[in-house]
């Protein structure tokens, strides 16, 4: 049998400790744990299963992290509220105004939850135990993007159209005030980021490729998606964005995922089950999927990476 060094041209290396920036099967001893190791680097990711809702349902909202989210509202039970640790979810006091399709911004413990159907204006507040009202939108609208923080939150676009489908509004803490108007109409959209730097992609009207930047006054232009979306999740930054699952304009769920970079998507790994009318949160390289159009409609899905694992290599 050939040994390594005949294979590779070298023996294994020696590290006292998992070298910060190991190239794609990059084999090494830790000195250290005394284990062999090994690198393999993802340039798309790859979703895993996680958790069940108690409650399954689709049109929900979310807040938070992959390992400290949170969901709300939606199909089903509308009004019911799960946390998330990063392998289940219980349930936590209700909302005070059951909605669907509504948006969501901010924290497991300081989270806005506002819109919503039936074109609802109302807005909740969530301190980590129980929901209280706040500042209502100056127009009630569903199928609403959101993204922020409790105190600078955002709503994008929604139905009815024309008027809801453009308008965007900035939450303060208290109370919701008229920020830069999309430039079309837009609902069923993906979003992420925060309030002075939003990402708002796909739509139920239109093309459903569309990306939009916003930088707290205007919205301008940023690179179109691979594939047609609407009533897609989305998590991350303006620059380093995700969107998952949704469907095309006419058509069937999807599970495609794609990346952000701040100019250009590039396609990723897909969902396990296709699904959309589902809810997201988290980062680039850390995001959750949760419920949705799919069966069953309680399941979670956790994203990781693009990035570089390393794996124990054992032997039997």
């Amino acid at each position: 049998m050939a040994t390594y060094k005949e294979i590779k041209g070298s023996n294994v290396e020696n590290f006292s400790s998992d070298p910060a920036n190991a190239l794609n099967g990059q084999v090494w001893y830790n000195t250290t744990s005394s284990t062999l190791k090994v690198a393999e680097v993802s340039t798309s990711g790859s979703w895993a299963t996680g958790g069940n809702l108690n409650t399954g349902r689709e049109a929900l909202a979310a807040a938070g992290t992959q390992t400290v989210g949170l969901a709300f509202g939606g199909s089903n039970d509308p009004d019911s509220t799960e946390e998330y640790n990063g392998s289940s979810w219980t349930n936590q006091n209700n909302m005070n105004s059951g909605r669907r399709d509504l948006g969501g911004a901010g924290s497991q413990t300081a989270a806005l939850a506002f819109g919503g159907g039936p074109s609802s204006n109302l807005t909740e507040e969530y301190g980590g135990t129980s929901w209280t009202n706040g500042g209502n939108l100056a127009s009630g609208r569903e199928y609403i993007g959101g993204c922020g923080t409790q105190t600078a939150g955002l709503a994008i676009g929604g139905y009815p159209r024309p008027n809801g489908g453009i308008k965007t509004e900035e939450y303060n803490g208290t109370s919701w005030t008229a920020g830069g108007n999309y430039p079309e109409i837009v609902f069923n959209s993906g979003s992420c980021g925060v309030q002075t730097a939003a990402l708002n992609f796909g739509s139920g009207d239109g093309p459903g490729i569309v990306t939009k930047e916003y930088d707290g006054t205007s919205w301008t232009a940023g690179g179109n998606m691979n594939n047609a979306k609407q009533s897609l999740a989305g998590a991350g930054t303006q620059t380093a964005g995700l969107a998952f699952g949704g469907s095309p304009v006419s058509g069937s769920a999807g599970a495609f995922t794609e990346l952000y970079d701040g100019s250009s998507w590039t396609n990723g790994g897909n969902l396990n089950l296709a699904r959309r009318y589902l809810a997201g949160n988290g980062t680039q390289t850390a995001a959750l999927a949760i419920g949705g159009s799919v069966s069953p409609n309680s399941g979670t899905e956790e994203f990781t990476g693009p990035g570089t694992t390393i794996t124990t290599v054992t032997t039997s």
